[in-house]
């Protein structure tokens, strides 16, 4: 009976590690693929902005909803049909055939992410009961994670090269397919409990994150001071607060702000945040300066991202160890800093770099990106009851996505933004007509050194101007996300100063819960 009982733990982990993994590996495999879709798809700098966010945004925006979907339907229910939704949107985006249809198919994408995570860690904490079996499920479980999101450049670039670009969203059908079967055979019903769906947050919050996004891309483009970019900037800021606002007014919100109350949560939470928000900046558009500027293959591309896999293999368990002995200060701090060096590390390198000059980059942001994502997990069902384990859940996987959202739309604004004014200012001198800017500004997204988006050669000295813009731009992106993360690492040691290690008992699971606030519903275990 214990024998069938470990067995059928260990294929739900299967089955969960699985699924997990797709959906990170989503996140960062289309990034080899982009330089192509521009090319093929004839998309510019801002339309692969949109491939790259529609997932991202639409994850992020309706997390929260699927994680009270799965209270409120059964959590491996919803995560089922999360699994369906996702494998359906991948197949649409292998067969999109312009640029509106792709994104219109990453967005399903998201949809689909949006139901299954929320109940990936909340049926792992489920099913694994005693607390040092638990830690280290979740290290695992965590670990997949971040290998599908280093895993995804490697392997995506031979893939794109030799299959095609629509390669990487086929990968996603039959993973999907066999987790489907799985899901069906092996994951516990955990009972559903009644849950209110927050419909009025619901649409605050995808407006709210919908109109900053689009500012945030367009504004570059369009000119900061376009009446459409500032009518959106404006509603966002103004769509948002009211979110803020109304989360803080309801019994049963769609995303519990009180649990910010705690130092340790809102440390780890950050983390997670922060670290998404500079390693996807950088991931977005690192492809498109080794494909577009310095004219590597695909494959090259993704195989230049084997020091950093390995790295993030072997600092995964790592940082779980650490963290179950000294608690999570010691490697969320290590790992945000980590990551903090890394793109300032990168910044230093021009288009002339030869690989083995900033290779170290790549080994530090293993490290750094490994170390930190284990520790989150763990921290936050540490300090969160039972009973809200999917909302704890919901709250990790939302400031992941939309971390790297805003990391792709911040960092991609300040790029482009640098990169267009360097750019206007060497064309002039060149003698090109200022109308002829924005075509060019988009070499860099097709498919190989020299070609713009409709594959036309460019001359020798506007090629140069182009390579030169970029590199400046990307440059001023990676200081300023080092900076930024150098700081979120002193802040998160000042939070988490107090964090007791993780195997410790926990004395009061609802450490994070004010007095005044009434028992929590229990959910029943079943086998």
């Amino acid at each position: 009976m214990e024998e069938s009982s470990a067995r059928r733990k260990r294929l739900a982990l299967l089955t969960l590690c699985v699924t997990m993994f797709m959906s990170m590996l989503d996140n960062v495999i289309v990034s080899n693929a982009l330089p192509r879709i521009g090319q093929d798809l004839d998309a510019g700098i801002s339309g692969l902005q949109w491939v790259a966010e529609g997932y991202s945004l639409v994850y992020a925006a309706l997390v929260l909803t699927g994680g009270a979907l799965g209270d409120r339907h059964g959590r491996t229910r919803v995560f089922r049909r999360g699994l369906a939704l996702f494998t359906a949107g991948s197949a649409a985006a292998a067969l999109a055939g312009t640029i509106g249809v792709l994104v219109a198919a990453r967005m399903l994408q998201g949809v689909g992410a949006a139901l299954l995570t929320p109940g990936s860690l909340a049926i792992l904490r489920h099913v694994f009961t005693d607390e040092r079996e638990r830690a280290k499920a979740i290290g695992l479980w965590s670990g997949v994670s971040a290998l599908g999101l280093s895993v995804g450049p490697v392997v995506g670039g031979p893939m794109v090269e030799h299959l095609g670009w629509a390669s990487v969203f086929w990968i996603n059908v039959p993973i999907g397919a066999a987790g489907l079967v799985l899901a069906a055979r092996v994951l516990p019903d955990i009972a559903s409990r009644p849950r209110r769906i927050d419909l009025g947050g619901l649409v605050l919050s995808v407006a709210g994150l919908g109109s900053l996004v689009y500012a945030l891309i367009e504004g570059p483009s369009r000119g900061w001071t376009d009446t459409r970019v500032l009518a959106c900037g404006a509603a966002a800021a103004v769509l948002l607060a009211a979110f803020l606002v109304l989360e803080l007014r309801l019994a049963e919100p769609m995303l519990e702000l009180r649990l910010f109350r705690d130092g340790v949560l809102c440390g780890a939470l950050l983390s997670g945040f922060m670290v998404s928000f500079g390693m996807f900046g950088a991931l977005f558009f690192l492809p498109l300066l080794m494909q577009g500027v310095l004219g590597w293959a695909p494959s090259d591309a993704g195989y230049a991202g084997l020091p950093m896999t390995a790295m993030i293999v072997f600092a995964a368990p790592l940082s779980s160890r650490l963290t179950t002995r000294f608690g999570p200060r010691l490697p969320l701090v290590l790992g945000v800093a980590l990551c903090a060096v890394d793109l300032g590390g990168l910044s230093l390198y021009g288009e002339d770099a030869r690989y083995v000059q900033y290779l170290w980059t790549l080994f530090t942001m293993g490290l750094g990106m490994g170390m930190t994502f284990t520790p989150v997990s763990i921290a936050v069902l540490h300090q969160v009851p039972p009973a809200r384990t999917g909302m704890a859940s919901a709250t990790i996987n939302t400031l992941r996505e939309l971390g790297g959202v805003l990391g792709i739309a911040v960092l991609g604004a300040i790029l482009t933004n640098r990169m267009t004014g360097t750019l206007t200012a060497s064309l002039r001198r060149l003698g090109v007509p200022a109308g002829a800017v924005g075509p060019i500004a988009d070499a860099p997204t097709g498919a190989g050194h020299g070609a713009g988006v409709t594959g036309a050669a460019l001359p020798g000295p506007v090629q140069a101007a182009v390579d030169g813009a970029f590199v400046d731009g990307v440059h001023l992106a990676l200081r300023c996300g080092s900076a930024a993360l150098a700081a979120t690492a002193v802040l998160v040691a000042l939070l988490l100063g107090r964090a007791r290690p993780a195997a410790a008992p926990a004395a009061d699971g609802d450490r994070t819960r004010p007095e005044s606030d009434p028992e929590p519903h229990v959910e029943a275990h079943t086998q």
